[in-house]
């Protein structure tokens, strides 16, 4: 089987720990670490990146291979030879994808590259000429402009899409029914972490749900030091990221909440704590009799590599899709994979959707 071709807008944090695990998987031949070894026949070695994009004058011009280990990244390196992919990152265009202030911190922030800026022909020439088939949207939170300015280009090219970041494009009717036209696949949007922060506060919910405790009030708390954090000191651009990590922990809960008894999105930047994310989860109810109880709990991952088995089985999914000749939202995946995907399931019911999906024939319903 020729292995699944993808690109990359954006090549921080999370194409760093993907590219890695890609090379990583391949060298050992392993199933560790994933939530499926294998989705359409293809493993997770069976992908090529041929194509990076970004705006970073550290990362321009160089190799795949080498650009997902220059600063400001700062994921775990967990495979230090990663071999070359003969393909280079790209001049993207910049629009909102890259805050002002993350221009003024140095090596923590972006160098913007004095290259010419890309236009909407010459990423879409780009994305033809690299025979991309899979398309992965890394660009930082509050990135709405330039978003939407990559599914243009993805749809023109006819490229499907993982949408890993909380700009609503598979969510919002307008843009799934475009891809559904085009007979382009899609997932999103807002990848969720492996085990991360929203995938164990939506347990724990559903868990108070199942067992009939009344949850009156939650919160979840996150800190971190890579340049997602750093972006999101910006609070104006959180607006999106804030509703689709609220709405993946509301889905789960037997009422929804009121707005100020809910608190769950960023906290703060700390520079030390590099690729390592903090969460703080804390939730109030009633049980038996109406007498409270509450439940706290401290989760400590790192971020990138968190979200990496997530990506590979959407990019599976996808190149499914795709051999199929279907377009539009993958629900299932897209619930299963997403926090705000056009349509919230439990994890259950959205893990079985998955496994529907992806088997050669339809499982039977229980």
């Amino acid at each position: 089987m020729k292995p699944i071709k993808v690109a990359m807008i954006g090549v921080g944090n999370c194409a760093s720990s993907l590219v890695q695990g890609v090379a990583y998987y391949r060298q050992n031949n392993s199933s560790e670490g994933l939530i499926h070894d294998k989705i359409g026949g293809y493993g997770a070695g069976d992908v090529d990146f041929v194509l990076g994009i970004d705006v970073d004058a550290r990362k321009v011009g160089k190799d795949i291979s080498e650009a997902i280990f220059a600063a400001p990244n700062n994921t775990t390196v967990f495979m230090p030879q990663v071999p070359q992919t003969g393909n280079k990152v790209i001049m993207g265009k910049t629009l909102d994808g890259v805050a002002p202030h993350m221009t003024t911190v140095g090596d923590k922030g972006f160098i913007l590259a004095d290259a010419q800026e890309a236009t909407k022909e010459s990423i879409i020439a780009a994305l033809r000429d690299s025979g991309a088939e899979v398309l992965l949207n890394f660009l930082p939170v509050g990135s709405q402009d330039a978003t939407e300015f990559y599914m243009e280009c993805a749809l023109e090219a006819r490229v499907a899409v993982v949408n890993c970041m909380p700009v609503f494009i598979a969510s919002r009717p307008e843009w799934e029914v475009r891809f559904r036209d085009a007979g382009i696949p899609i997932v999103g949007d807002d990848i969720k972490a492996q085990v991360g922060a929203t995938i164990v506060h939506r347990v724990l919910s559903s868990l108070f749900a199942a067992r009939g405790v009344t949850v009156e009030r939650t919160y979840q708390l996150n800190t971190g030091g890579n340049t997602d954090f750093m972006n999101m000191l910006d609070r104006q651009r959180l607006g999106s990221k804030k509703e689709s990590k609220t709405e993946a922990v509301q889905a789960m809960l037997a009422s929804r909440l009121e707005d100020e008894n809910i608190h769950v999105g960023p906290s703060d930047y700390v520079p030390w704590q590099k690729d390592n994310k903090l969460c703080f989860l804390r939730l109030e109810g009633n049980q038996w009799g109406n007498v409270p109880m509450n439940l706290e709990l401290r989760l400590s991952v790192e971020d990138s590599p968190n979200s990496a088995a997530c990506v590979m089985d959407a990019i599976r999914c996808c190149k499914v899709a795709l051999e199929r000749g279907e377009g539009g939202a993958l629900i299932g995946p897209s619930a299963y994979f997403c926090k705000h995907p056009p349509q919230q399931f439990v994890d259950d019911l959205a893990a079985q959707m998955v496994e529907e999906y992806v088997a050669e024939t339809p499982l039977a319903a229980e």
